[in-house]
């Protein structure tokens, strides 16, 4: 009766229990995420005498752990980019959701671009603002 038992114990247990070299899909990216650290303060385009500026943290993604040594690399590259591209931007759109989405967008394209040049590889998949102040 015991072994009947321990037998159908082991059973279920191996049908539940899953192998994680079996499972992991070799496809499967391996992200990782470098912050780019201070944060990030510039001036932008304001009309008039009244000064503007913009706060943000940046989270770069990347598609795999391995490119972080790129970007940790080629820190002052990628924070000369983004301010230079922040400070160039008017005020409405650093104040509109869809100005900062766009300002995401073109940051990514431009920092992929100058790592191209730099490395041969553009390492960047996404860019995230973690915080993103303005006044």
């Amino acid at each position: 009766m015991r072994k009947r038992y321990l037998t159908q114990f082991f059973l279920i247990m191996g049908l539940t229990v899953t192998f994680p070299a079996l499972s992991a899909d070799p496809a499967t990216p391996n992200l990782a995420y470098f912050t780019l650290e201070p944060e990030l303060t510039t001036n932008f385009y304001t009309e008039g005498k009244r000064l503007g500026y913009v706060q943000v943290r940046i989270d770069v993604m990347v598609a795999d752990a391995s490119d972080l040594v790129i970007i940790e690399h080629h820190q002052p590259l990628i924070r000369d980019a983004v301010i230079e591209l922040l400070g160039r931007q008017n005020a409405d759109v650093i104040k509109s959701l869809a100005g900062r989405e766009e300002i995401r967008h073109t940051l990514v394209e431009n920092l992929n671009n100058l790592l191209l040049a730099e490395t041969g590889k553009a390492v960047i998949a996404d860019l995230l603002f973690t915080k993103y102040l303005y006044q």
